[in-house]
């Protein structure tokens, strides 16, 4: 079975930027506090001076190829992997550093600051990824130095920040593009910031066709889909004793994409690489998205602040897509049956069972981060209560194709007689770090303890209402101590050398038979030089796992017997080289070429477990 190609895309965006007063309000409350907060660097933490690899990509960045696809986004950055699944970057896969890239269920993705997977600890591999198109900025950080950012701390961390509410009195734009397949986009925002109070709306939308064509009857292969946002905060008074600032954030998205897990024998995709055959006609995929966030910072004094989060993400999603074509799963003959089939259609009619992969997610909790900033000590202390579940709820329906290949409902069935369970998790989580300054050298030490408990409770196939005790209830504790201790040393003001070492951390999820968490040392070492317009990263990293784990899903082809259930591959070793090298040519000119290069290379292997098939 073979993947599809991504074609090309041609675009012709205009864009018009409003600004009704150009003017910034002087003010003795800068929102740089709120930012601070939320982002992983900032002005207590210089990207230049951090102690691992680390790259933030800005709004001129983002601007400058306007990208909706992350993976397209995150491409031109070392030591992240991404593995291409529906073209348009709507099913995101990415890894960092040997993590592998599977729904992007080993690295830790916030949005704002916040844990944005819809159940990052208790169902990690969920088909959801923030609205990269939407955002201002995006945060990549990877090694000893995300001891702050779990509860992955092995491979790395992406903070995707959305729009911040401008400094400027009113301030708007209008970006609209439109290209081939139908593609379509039209992105908007409109805020400002009054004495006390500062709001701001955006609205994201784009669009295609797709770029495949069903056999026989054509159709809509592409996608749609809606994201709004808006804020709104309010500064404390200038002559108050503290000064604080609360902001509210509401985010809501929905999408409906026609898209398959059904792929082409090699000689169909040989021949025609963007057909989909007839068998997938009813595949479509429908979520809908909610979030709300509240931040609070109180600035006790010049160098003691807190800054707390309260959080609330809802996540429904259905992908109804054809599972078994003539009587076979996919993997096992399904294709073959539906290729067969459309190369011959009036031979007989063919049984097609659509699976409703029906779920509901609900992540929640508070967060707070207490800085307290000394003569040569940068301290912080943190705390996380979340909550996480998964509800599965789900059902299959069968289908007969005709002679004109057009799909006919013959039994419908009955939710929650596929899989009817929940999967939840509770975690605690706690941080010190402290930033110490000796000199030219920077030394940072910290720890991170998580204590979580997961639960599944699965009724069955036979009791869709839940009636009494479930078929299956299953908990399991753990929790784990993750020092870290790295360093930097600046030998000038373009040339610094870092080194660290960190204890990686994975949570075992409901489903893993041995209840054993992912385990981890990840050692690196490597040097940052900036001179002029040219800037360079190089860093190795090793990675030894005590026990590394993994998912199977239909996307990777296990066995149906294995589906959903996480294996433990024991141990494993990784290492690789990081590099990146940048320089802008003509800066000082009206036009200028900025020309970045990024190498991976990496190293893996398992030293003793199979992994299942």
């Amino acid at each position: 079975m073979s993947q599809y190609k991504k074609l090309p895309l041609t675009l012709i965006s205009t864009t018009l930027l409003i600004v009704l007063s150009p003017q910034i309000l002087a003010q003795e409350h800068s929102s740089l506090s709120t930012m601070e907060q939320i982002s992983i660097f900032g002005e207590r933490n210089p990207i230049n001076t951090v102690p691992g690899s680390a790259h933030l990509l800005t709004e001129a960045d983002l601007e400058t190829f306007k990208y909706n696809d992350i993976m397209r986004t995150l491409s031109s950055l070392p030591g992240v992997y991404i593995q291409e699944e529906d073209g348009y970057g709507l099913r995101p896969n990415i890894g960092m550093r040997g993590t592998g890239q599977n729904r992007s269920e080993k690295i830790t993705i916030m949005e704002d600051g916040v844990l944005a997977a819809p159940a990052p600890y208790a169902s990690p591999a969920a088909y959801y990824f923030p609205t990269s198109g939407r955002m201002q900025s995006i945060e990549v950080l990877k090694g000893s130095s995300t001891v702050k950012y779990g509860p992955r701390t092995t491979g790395g961390v992406i903070n995707m920040l959305s729009r911040q509410i401008p400094e400027e009195e009113l301030i708007g734009k209008i970006d609209v593009a439109a290209g081939q397949d139908g593609f379509a986009k039209i992105h908007a925002y409109a805020g400002g910031q009054g004495e006390r109070v500062g709001t701001v709306a955006e609205v994201y939308r784009y669009q295609a066709d797709g770029f495949k064509d069903i056999n026989g009857i054509g159709g809509n292969t592409g996608f749609e889909k809606n994201d709004a946002l808006a804020k709104i905060s309010i500064r404390s008074e200038k002559d108050a004793k503290y000064n604080q600032i609360v902001e509210f954030k509401l985010k809501y998205s929905d999408e409906v994409s026609n898209e398959t897990y059904m792929g082409l024998t090699d000689a169909d995709f040989d021949t025609t690489p963007y057909m989909r055959y007839s068998a997938s006609q009813k595949d479509v995929m429908n979520t809908e998205h909610t979030q709300f966030q509240v931040n609070h910072v109180i600035d006790f004094s010049d160098n003691l602040t807190l800054g707390t989060t309260a959080y609330y993400n809802d996540f429904a999603r259905n992908w109804y897509k054809a599972d078994r074509i003539g009587g076979d799963s996919l993997k096992k003959g399904g294709i073959e049956n539906a290729s067969a089939f459309d190369k011959n259609p009036s031979s007989s009619p063919i049984d097609v069972r659509v699976k409703a992969n029906n779920r509901n997610y609900i992540s929640q909790g508070i967060q707070t981060e207490l800085n307290w900033l000394l003569d040569s000590h940068e301290i912080a202390f943190g705390a996380r209560y979340h909550e996480d579940s998964m509800d599965r709820f789900q059902w299959t329906d069968q289908y007969n194709i005709n002679a004109n290949q057009i799909m006919t409902l013959t039994k419908g069935g009955i939710p929650g007689t596929d899989s009817n369970r929940i999967d939840s998790a509770d975690a605690i989580a706690f941080y010190v770090q402290d930033k110490i300054q000796l000199g030219s050298f920077n030394i940072t030490a910290g720890v991170r303890y998580e204590d979580v408990t997961t639960n599944r409770l699965d009724w069955g196939k036979n009791n869709v209402a839940r009636d009494g005790k479930p078929v299956k209830d299953i908990s399991n504790s753990f929790s784990a101590f993750l020092p870290s201790l790295s360093a930097t040393y600046q030998i000038n003001d373009k040339l610094l050398i870092l080194a660290g070492v960190q204890k990686g951390f994975s949570p075992a999820a409901p489903g893993n038979a041995d209840k054993k968490e992912e385990s981890s040392w990840n050692y690196e070492a490597g040097t940052r030089f900036n001179y002029g317009e040219f800037n360079s990263e190089a860093v190795f990293f090793y990675s030894d796992y005590n026990n590394m784990h993994g998912n199977c899903t239909a996307a990777q082809g296990c066995a149906e017997e294995n589906l959903d259930n996480q294996y433990n591959a024991g141990e494993a070793a990784v290492s690789g080289l990081e590099l990146s090298l940048g320089y802008k040519f003509n800066s000082a000119g009206n036009i200028y070429f900025p020309v970045k290069v990024a190498y991976t290379y990496t190293n893996a292997k398992f030293l003793n477990n199979t992994i299942p098939s």
